[in-house]
């Protein structure tokens, strides 16, 4: 039961994550270097998403 609720709360950071990048990419003033950053977390979570669910 650990590991679906591991996975469970590593899918709402990924959900998160997601709507923080989009927010962010239609933002005007916002820094690419810091997108760039949110996306390697966003793939980083995925693939431990998908490692996990093996």
């Amino acid at each position: 039961m650990a590991l679906n609720a591991h996975l469970d709360t590593l899918k709402r950071k990924h959900q998160a994550m997601s709507e923080a990048v989009e927010t962010a990419q239609r933002a005007p003033g916002m820094d690419d270097l810091q997108v760039a950053s949110m996306k390697k977390e966003k793939l980083r979570l995925k693939e431990e998403i998908s490692r996990l669910s093996s």
